[in-house]
């Protein structure tokens, strides 16, 4: 299992919320970019998130997204208020090798689907959940869409992954969800890719064990937890793998 580090931005700086919530905002680091050229060499894979864009619908932190791009190399994937094919392409533009799209599988499914069709392993499916069904809009929505039904009706295109994250653990360190990321990766016809909670290097483990292609770490690295190479030796994946597989 491959082990992605997670670099969230808000207000230009490196953060993580609690469960989501915007007003529950810890500060890590004051340089983003300085974050991503530590870590550069040493994962294949690097995690963004604009959060500010995330709740407004439209990228914001385009410029921050650059020098994170610029100091990490390939691999960046990025996420957070893409909702339309203008803001696809300009982070394509900057460099950027994998986009996150989660509201817009919701509110705009053709869109994605061609997306997906057009850009053959660059989309990922991120599918943000609460008690099995679908969060939107920054995680500050709630839907009627059930997370298996939203990954199945993708079925069949070459997405780069799933990003699923139940929203309730996200930042708490309590332990993934990992039955409902098997039940998702059974349903899915990507790879998944594990968000959220993990909290030990026995949650690497036990998801590593199950099956999960990858997973998502932020608040416990940032935390010291554990380290990013412990991490990678947990999950059992050296760190020069490059894919999902």
């Amino acid at each position: 299992m491959i082990v992605i580090p997670a670099i969230d931005l808000f207000e230009g700086k490196v953060v993580r919320l609690r469960q989501g919530r915007y007003d529950e905002v810890t500060v890590y680091d004051d340089d983003p970019a300085g974050a991503a050229a530590r870590l550069r060499g040493k994962t294949p894979w690097l995690h963004v998130v604009d959060l500010e864009g995330a709740r407004a619908g439209a990228p914001i932190q385009q410029a921050l997204v650059q020098a994170i791009v610029d100091a990490f190399g390939p691999g960046v994937q990025v996420g957070g208020g893409v909702r339309s094919r203008a803001s696809f392409e300009a982070y394509l533009a900057l460099g950027v090798s994998r986009v996150v799209l989660g509201s817009a599988a919701v509110n705009d499914t053709p869109l994605v689907r061609a997306l997906a069709t057009e850009h053959p392993d660059t989309v990922i499916l991120a599918v943000d959940a609460r008690d099995g069904f679908v969060a939107i809009d920054g995680w500050t929505q709630g839907t009627t869409v059930r997370a298996l039904d939203l990954v199945r009706s993708f079925a069949g295109l070459r997405l780069a992954g799933v990003l699923y994250t139940d929203v309730s653990r996200d930042g708490m360190r309590t332990g993934p969800n990992t039955d409902a990321t098997v039940a998702l990766a059974k349903a899915s016809t990507s790879p998944v890719i594990a968000s959220g909670g993990v909290g030990t290097l026995d949650d690497l483990r036990v998801l590593a064990a199950r099956g999960i292609s990858a997973c998502i770490v932020g608040r416990a690295l940032y935390d010291g937890s554990f380290s990013l190479e412990e991490a990678i030796i947990a999950a059992g994946v050296s760190p020069v793998s490059s894919t999902l597989a």
